[in-house]
């Protein structure tokens, strides 16, 4: 049988779809209810309307410490015609209010006198600092509505209006069927070629962040007939079924197949990207999601397809996360007929809030871990240009985001050190450093979309580092350069050096792995071939490109590369060996009237440390005898 693959259904039509599926197989359109305690609802959603039992206060009660009295005694009462009353009494805020009495005067505006009575300097209107029976809740009125998520507030304003307990939607109950022969649970030593299960954790873990029952059945292997099994016995005890991975067209994707013949098969391809080949369907009376096996499909697809039907079920609107606008901060591509779902860093700069893209592989699970907003990209559009206005949905809020350090160029390791001991220092401040290589670096601080640039870009025509392109993309005036590093530049190789490189002349016999155009190693690598009239297209894999060094690093350790330059902390944090071709300076490039920025003096205090500087020269290569001395 032919998987019943249907490309690119736009997002509204694959999510109609799927509800007309779920309509006609029957599925349930909201949870039974259920009744809990008031102190276990924060969270759930109100079945039916919550009336109030009781007004609160229940009763006429002080407002303040001081006397009840009555207003009419004090009338004419002035500084300089005060009034003595013998009848009162004292009371506390939130006394009943004693009969015969209307208002209360503080205590720190009434004179006690020696024989006991109270002295008045100025009048006082009915009801002054008394809560009326009621004031905040009256008996009988409607305090929340049906399809209500209830917060700690509302919970608390239940339990004043005399509610015990509250009829809710039970929680919805999600499945989630990891498949795959190459799935490992996590904990396992995996072999080459095996995968920890995460995808099951995280989607699990999702679940139950917007408050529902998630249960993670054992790995399935890559057999429809074992698939099929597992679904019908997960739909028969959920609300919602996941089924990861096998959702593509490959040879041992079963899911579109299993779902269509176990029930109905809505959509299989929707044009989102990433997640493109979701699966939406039914078996039995149960919704089915059939999530792509990459991490970053299968998080957004949750977030696009289930979240929204899981609301449903409770009758409650889909939580919405705040947005934004922001200025991008680089070029930004995108395909026409998908809706491209774009993981961004943010940062204040100059005032204005700046996105900075993150990889957007759909593999990449850190591009979520590291991302403060989420921009999309609709199907209609080819991408935003640089400093283009977006508009982003947060993923942090506002506050944290201006208090983010934003670093964008050349990627090094101190950088992801001095992030860690900054929020280790301070929770409230943020590095983030965006790697695009040292002329973007340079580029986005000219435009200002970034507070620093980090640059270590050789001109081959003066041999010195980042000076002579700060003068030409940014001139000379109102910048400033501080020194990093200095940083040991080489050739990065399996361990112990089995094909015996000496240098830069010996990658025209092994397979090369090279950072990306506009990154100052490339500019290095370019700069000593030409020295020794090497042809750069004489060496097997100069087009191949990555945007870090320990991606480098991790080509060369999994064998698919011979050498790659990088630098020497890379080749140590992979354990593989490393051929010394040039020490040079790493540098971050700022505007001299942003030095004094209190957002970047924890940096400068940072840099100045000791143990900081002991640490960043444990990790190999390094020298910070320079480190903070600014050097323009």
């Amino acid at each position: 049988m032919n998987s019943p693959f249907v490309s690119d259904v736009p997002t509204a039509e694959a999510t109609a779809a799927w509800t007309a599926a779920c309509r006609a197989a029957g599925c349930p359109e909201r949870l039974d209810v259920e009744t809990v305690a008031v102190a276990d609802a924060v969270g759930r959603v109100t079945a039916e309307p919550v009336w109030a039992l009781r007004s609160s206060p229940a009763f006429d009660s002080a407002g303040m410490d001081g006397i009840a009295v009555r207003a009419a005694d004090t009338v004419g009462a002035a500084e300089t015609t005060p009034v003595l009353l013998a009848e009162f009494e004292v009371v506390d805020t939130g006394d009943p209010l004693p009969a015969g009495y209307d208002a209360v005067v503080m205590r720190e505006h009434v004179h006690r006198t020696g024989d006991g009575k109270a002295e008045v300097a100025a009048a006082v209107p009915p009801y002054q600092h008394v809560r009326s029976i009621g004031e905040d809740i009256s008996a009988t009125e409607l305090l929340l509505p049906e399809a209500h998520r209830l917060r700690p507030v509302d919970v608390a304003a239940c339990a004043a209006a005399g509610a015990v307990e509250l009829v809710v939607r039970r929680r919805p109950r999600v499945v989630v069927v990891p498949t795959g022969d190459e799935i490992r649970p996590i904990g396992t030593d995996t072999a080459p070629g095996e995968i920890l299960d995460t995808n099951s954790l995280m989607l699990a873990s999702q679940a139950r962040e917007i408050g529902c029952v998630a249960e993670t059945t054992a790995i399935v292997a890559d057999d429809p007939d074992l698939i099929a099994t597992a679904l019908r016995d997960a739909a028969e005890r959920a609300d919602l079924v996941i089924l990861i991975a096998g959702s593509s067209a490959g040879r041992d994707d079963h899911t579109a197949r299993v779902v269509a013949g176990a029930g109905t098969l809505a959509v299989h391809g929707v044009a989102v990207k990433p997640g493109h080949p979701v699966v939406l369907g039914t078996v039995g009376t149960t919704p089915v999601l059939g999530a792509p096996g990459y991490p970053v499909s299968a998080s957004l697809t949750f977030d696009i397809f289930a979240a929204p039907l899981l609301a449903t079920l409770e009758g409650a609107a889909p939580r919405e996360r705040p947005s934004t606008t922001a200025r991008l901060a680089r070029k930004l591509a995108s395909a026409v007929g998908t809706d491209d779902w774009v993981r961004v860093r943010l940062g204040r700069v100059a005032g204005e809030v700046v996105a900075t893209p993150l990889p957007r592989g759909a593999g990449v699970l850190t591009s979520l871990v590291r991302a403060d907003g989420l921009l999309v990209v609709p199907a209609g559009v080819e991408g935003h240009h640089a400093g283009e206005q977006v508009r982003v949905e947060l993923l942090r809020g506002l506050g944290e985001i201006g208090r983010t350090i934003v670093a964008i160029g050349s990627h090094d390791l101190v950088l992801d050190v001095a992030a860690s001991e900054l929020r280790a220092a301070d929770p409230l401040v943020t590095l983030a450093s965006s790697n695009v290589g040292s002329l973007g670096g340079l580029v986005a601080l000219r435009d200002g979309l970034c507070h620093l640039a980090g640059s270590h870009l050789l001109d081959p025509a003066t041999g010195e580092y980042t000076l002579p392109y700060v003068d030409r993309l940014l001139g000379p005036d109102g910048i400033a350069v501080v020194r990093l590093v200095h940083r040991d530049q080489g050739l990065i190789v399996a361990p112990g050096n089995p094909l015996g490189l000496t240098g830069i002349e010996d990658l025209t016999r092994v397979s090369y792995v090279n950072r990306q155009r506009g990154a100052g190693t490339r500019a290095l690598l370019d700069h000593e071939l030409a020295r020794r009239g090497v042809d750069p297209a004489a060496i097997s894999g100069y087009s191949r490109e990555e945007h870090t060094h320990l991606a480098v690093a991790a080509a060369v350790s999994a064998g698919r590369a011979d050498a790659g330059m990088g630098i020497l902390a890379a080749a140590r944090a992979f354990g593989l060996d490393f051929v010394p071709v040039a020490r040079e300076p790493y540098d971050l490039v700022l505007r001299t009237d942003t030095l004094d920025d209190p957002l970047l003096a924890p940096l400068w205090t940072l840099l100045e440390r000791s143990d900081f500087r002991t640490g960043v020269e444990a990790l190999g290569g390094y020298s910070c005898e320079e480190t903070g001395q600014r050097i323009r």
